[in-house]
């Protein structure tokens, strides 16, 4: 007879199992179980039973590699279920709001990738410089965009005023309830705009002969910490005199929504003659000082545009400044008419978009000033093709801090950009410079210029002298 040698069966006292890893499979690699992993069985008894095709990769692994065990659930438990997975019912007005949004977002993507398309079709644009830059202008300093994002200048002081000179008259909080459906029309009004470059300044020219060593406007300071937003080229002429440094703008815009009586500060506009007191446009100047520390004292003059009275009925300086429509079809925007009512952030975030720079630079000139609050108008044109007539649409308001923030705008960075500029310019010799974004790359270039260049510009180099008092044309002014 043919002998039964029954195998060796190991004995867990433990538990079931084996007691220890068989020899044969140390070096097998195993890959453990997760939840959703689906377990096959240890052996199948039945041999190829399953005739049908619906099971013939019945135990086969859904997953990609190596993957031992696999399960499907058998017939029998396909009526076991944990959570009711009945349909539930929409109500009525429910009903196809997904098939809407569906179509809604088809037609984005559709949007995005014509307007993809068209810009890879679009040939790049060459801007112009803002200045001629001749041959004989040697380039003393460059300075790239991605190196100025890094720079930082923490723990930047409140600017502390040394004098305060203009009127502002009130704001007309009728224009807050302004709305797309009650659009008002803006008046043409003439009022003069004094754009007295740095240097023509006789409050700065006194003030530098005492305390101080770099000298600008509120719209030159904000042009250089924002400039590694900007695309456009833009210039600032630079005076080293002795041991101090004057910045000096050539142009620079203003906008208005005032009404009702004036708030004097304690001292005049320096820049209104006699007989242009009634016809002065509505601005306030503060002259501030900060210490950027390393013995760089900064001053410059910083304008508010009008003030309002808060709910405790106190007195807050304003910043006006207008959002200007343009085609809606040609920039990727949106209709303000029909999106600025219901989506008014929509409108903000494509302004922010296409005028980063801007938004921007009148952000950090609200902050310098001290301005409590920076208020928008969103002005568009009557008829599209007609310049002269405009009306506006609505207002909308910040804390310019928090407008900042919101823009993503570093104020650290941006006194870091500053003060590396001041850095610079104060280990150049004494003479003149150009400061100028390049028109097409993200680079700032300092020139060496002659003394004697944009003459329309210039000041006489002795702005600290006592014996200068003579008047600028109004061209001089303007610029």
């Amino acid at each position: 007879m043919a002998r039964f040698a029954p195998p060796q069966i190991q004995d867990n006292p433990q538990g079931w199992g084996p007691c220890e890893m068989p020899e044969m499979y140390k070096d097998l690699p195993y890959q453990p179980f997760a939840k959703d992993v689906r377990l096959g069985k240890v052996s199948d008894w039945t041999g190829a039973t399953y005739q049908d095709k619906r099971y013939l990769g019945k135990y086969n692994s859904a997953f990609a590699g190596q993957q031992y065990y696999a399960y499907y659930h058998e017939e029998d438990e396909s009526s076991f279920q944990l959570v009711d997975t009945a349909r539930v019912q929409r109500p009525i007005y429910q009903r196809g709001r997904r098939l809407f949004q569906q179509s809604k977002q088809r037609r984005e993507r559709e949007r995005r990738q014509q307007q993809a398309q068209a810009n890879m079709q679009a040939p790049m644009k060459h801007r112009d410089a803002s200045v001629q830059i001749k041959d004989d202008w040697p380039v003393v300093e460059e300075m790239d965009f991605p190196r100025l994002t890094k720079l930082n200048l923490p723990d930047i002081k409140e600017g502390e005023d040394l004098m305060r000179c203009g009127a502002m008259e009130t704001y007309d909080k009728s224009y807050d309830r302004i709305t797309t459906k009650n659009e008002k029309r803006l008046k043409r009004i003439n009022r003069i705009f004094h754009k007295v470059t740095t240097t023509d300044d006789p409050i700065i020219r006194e003030l530098a002969k005492s305390q101080g060593n770099v000298f600008a406007t509120d719209a030159i300071l904000a042009t250089i910490m924002c400039c590694t937003r900007s695309s456009y080229s833009w210039d600032i002429v630079v005076h080293r005199v002795g041991s101090k440094l004057f910045f000096d703008k050539r142009d620079d815009s203003d906008f208005d929504l005032l009404d009702y009586d004036k708030y004097q500060f304690e001292n005049k506009n320096p820049f209104v003659q006699p007989e242009e007191e009634s016809e002065v446009a509505s601005v306030g100047y503060r002259y501030r000082k900060w210490d950027l520390g390393n013995d760089i004292v900064l001053i410059s003059r910083c304008e508010h545009d009008a003030v309002m009275y808060g709910p405790n009925n106190e007195v807050q300086f304003i910043s006006v400044k207008s959002l200007n429509e343009w085609d809606s079809r040609f920039c990727g925007g949106v209709d303000w008419r029909s999106r600025l009512d219901s989506q008014r952030g929509a409108v903000l975030a494509t302004e922010l978009k296409n005028n980063s720079c801007k938004l921007a630079k009148w952000t950090v000139a609200a902050i310098l000033a001290g301005s409590d609050q920076i208020k928008f108008g969103y002005v568009s044109r009557v008829h599209v093709k007609d310049t002269s007539k405009h009306v506006i649409l609505g207002t909308q308001q910040f804390k310019p801090t928090e407008f900042a923030a919101q823009i993503n705008l570093n104020m650290d960075n941006a006194w870091g950009i500053l003060r590396c500029i001041v850095d610079t310019c104060m280990k150049l010799k004494e003479g003149k410079y150009l400061i100028m974004k390049d028109p097409n790359k993200p680079v700032i270039r300092i020139y060496d210029i002659p003394d004697h260049t944009f003459e329309s510009d210039d000041e006489d180099e002795s702005s600290s002298d006592d014996s200068e008092e003579e008047s600028e044309s109004e061209d001089e002014a303007d610029k």
